[in-house]
């Protein structure tokens, strides 16, 4: 990587032992009593700036089987359905591969192939998801685009209860609408400063029904999820973690002929227009290995975190086959500074999209595209005052990018972002917040590299975004209510699915709108309801519903949620999606909409026990998700989510 990298890394230690920067930290050290949460960090106020947080007693309320369970209630995040193999995230209509995407904090990739989801995940240990919806932070990676999502998952400490050394979780349920099979086994341990986690996961069954009671091929479970993580923890606080995991969805999916006359899989449709389907075996398989080391106890200025991970995310698709893999690493520190803190380091990534045709002559070509990017920034997050408070971050990032044909391509950008919060009264507040992004280059699908021709970098450019949000909130007593208006323009986005061949090709996407929300809570409960209402553009015009690795039309949704803990042994909830009819898309999208409730219920002399009753699409609701691909397209049978499905499921913890 020439120069580049050892210049950056020169940059990174001037910066890190700033004398400024240490004296700032020293002096708080031993004059300055430590603050309390910064403001801007609280989450009334992150949320207002699009940076909301599903924390782990939302993720266990909504029960998650898949992906798309984890955003149930989120309005401004909605997924696609059908198999897991084929779910993907939009937020706000944009989707996640122009998102900075992280597991605990590790770098993933896209996936290789459009008809395919980017990560798949099981949400079996899920202990958070922070969606960050266009204000991405500095410290959040590189490639944050349109923002972020970052999955943390449970360690042993999470799990453990009080002094335990060890402990068990088992679950197991069952569904009356394709998944008849769906369980977990976790053990986790402590002996002296070792802890050990180890979980697998099950997940099978036979393709699911709509609500006209049509059986939707293709759609069976079939997903396998081991994870383990080994942590060392000394008595001074380091602690060096080593997490690996394989997640694995399999079946037969529905495919259709295409080019060279060979089978494709395309589990995100029922079906197309143009001929008829078949049954064949797909594969979507991620396998990550991280290595992170932290200080628990931090002392003066030293509490860093440095990370190194390998990801790899495959996908057979019958006709063709594709795999990103992905090498990434972080080193930061956070300092105390006047009012807060600032998080400073660096970061870097190799990453490669590789493919195979197995069809006749140029149809059974490949390729291979590689993107070196390495970057140095720098996140404040402070107090003002008692009523000002304020976060602003910068990062540089180079990279270096070579095409299947060898062309190389170089590119310098820097990236800013600042936002403020400001209590207006003791009810009412107000935060604003702007960024711009460099995102720089984009690889290609892999699975289709070359496919029917040599690709084209002729007009290849590195990509930018420009992100805005101001909102109001108000809070007062067991009410609270916000509101706030976004705009995210992403310009020069190179043709990752290129049309002929043709890379260079760029593409300007915007999502403009509001989201509102309006919760009340009370001592055993809360009922919350958001609303999103989000205008998607692809060069000015309204977006399709197979823009891949684009966005999604997505109008106004609404989601509604709420639970409430009867007493010690019964828990009730429910939470449902409305998505209003979007005339403003290229074809009319129709409305729907579908309700979840559940009951949970915990034995009073068994209280490691609990035992669970959920009804989805309560009224049988035949429907296709808004961010679903291909709906309302001439050339689309688009898929349709399950119809009432009733699961029950029991957990036992030991």
């Amino acid at each position: 990587m020439s120069w580049m990298p050892l210049r950056l890394v020169l940059l990174a230690g001037t910066a890190l032992s700033s004398p400024l920067l240490i004296q700032s930290a020293s002096a708080q050290e031993s004059d300055v009593i430590l603050l309390d949460e910064i403001r801007i960090e609280a989450a009334e106020s992150q949320s207002l700036l699009g940076n909301d947080e599903i924390t782990a007693e939302e993720i266990e309320a909504r029960n998650p089987s898949s992906t798309r369970d984890v955003f149930a209630g989120e309005s401004s995040v909605t997924t696609g359905g059908g198999a897991a193999i084929a779910q993907k995230i939009f937020v706000n209509g944009i989707e996640e591969s122009l998102l900075s995407v992280t597991i605990d904090g590790a770098r993933q990739n896209k996936s290789a192939f459009h008809h395919t989801g980017n990560v798949l995940l099981d949400p079996a240990l899920l202990k958070s998801v922070g969606i960050s919806k266009g204000l991405a932070p500095a410290d959040a990676g590189p490639g944050a685009l349109a923002g972020s999502i970052a999955y943390e998952t449970k360690d042993a400490s999470d799990l453990l209860e009080g002094d335990d050394t060890f402990g068990g979780l088992f679950s197991l349920g069952t569904t009356s609408n394709g998944t008849e099979l769906d369980s977990s086994l976790a053990l986790f341990g402590r002996a002296g400063q070792i802890e050990f986690l180890i979980n697998a996961t099950r997940r099978s069954g036979d393709d699911y029904e709509d609500g006209d009671g049509n059986t939707i091929l293709g759609t069976q479970a079939d997903l396998t999820d081991y994870v383990g993580k080994l942590a060392y923890e000394s008595l001074d606080g380091h602690r060096f973690e080593f997490a690996a995991s394989r997640t694995e969805d399999t079946g037969l999916r529905a495919a259709q002929a295409g080019p060279g006359g060979i089978l494709f899989i395309r589990p995100d449709f029922a079906g197309i227009t143009s001929g008829p389907s078949v049954l064949t075996e797909g594969l979507s398989r991620r396998t990550s290995y991280t290595l992170t080391y932290s200080n628990t106890k931090p002392v003066g200025i030293w509490d860093p975190v440095i990370q190194i991970s390998h990801n790899e995310q495959e996908i057979d698709a019958s006709g063709i086959y594709g795999t990103n893999k992905s090498f990434s690493g972080t080193a930061k520190n956070t300092f105390n500074i006047t009012g807060g803190t600032l998080t400073a380091g660096l970061d870097f990534f190799r990453e490669t999209a590789e493919g195979l045709g197995r069809g006749p002559g140029a149809f059974g070509s490949s390729g291979r595209e590689e993107l070196h990017n390495i970057g140095l920034f720098a996140q404040a997050r402070q107090d003002v005052n008692s009523r000002v408070s304020v976060s602003y971050g910068a990062r540089v990032d180079s990279q270096e990018f070579t095409g299947a044909d060898g062309s190389e391509f170089s590119d310098t950008g820097v990236s800013v972002n600042g936002a403020v919060d400001v209590i207006l009264t003791e009810a009412w507040t107000l935060t604003a917040g702007l960024a711009s992004s460099w995102g720089g280059y984009e690889l290609g699908e892999a699975a289709l590299v070359n496919f029917g021709g040599a690709w084209d970098y002729t007009g290849f450019d590195a990509s930018r975004a420009n992100a805005a949000r101001i909102g109001l909130r108000y809070e007062n007593g067991p009410w609270k209510a916000s509101a706030a208006l976004f705009q995210t323009d992403v310009n020069d986005i190179a043709a990752v699915l290129p049309t002929s061949g043709a890379r260079g090709a760029l593409s300007d996407l915007s999502s403009r709108g509001y989201e509102a929300s309006l919760e009340y809570s009370w001592l055993s409960g809360f009922a919350r309801v958001n609303w999103t209402y989000a205008d998607v553009e692809l060069n000015e015009a309204a977006i399709g519903t197979t823009d891949y690795y684009l966005g999604r039309p997505v109008g106004h949704v609404i989601a509604l949620e709420s639970a409430w803990s009867v007493n010690d042994q019964w828990r009730l909830g429910g939470a449902a999606e409305i998505a209003l009819e979007n005339d403003d898309a290229a074809t009319a999208l129709p409305a729907y909409e579908v309700v979840n409730v559940y009951a949970a219920y915990t034995p009073r002399n068994l209280d490691n026990l609990e035992i669970r009753l959920d009804v989805r699409n309560l009224f049988d609701e035949t429907y296709a998700s808004r961010s679903s691909d291909g709906v309302g397209s001439s050339r689309v049978i688009a898929l349709n989510e399950p119809g009432r499905t009733i699961g029950l499921t029991a957990r036992l913890r030991f």
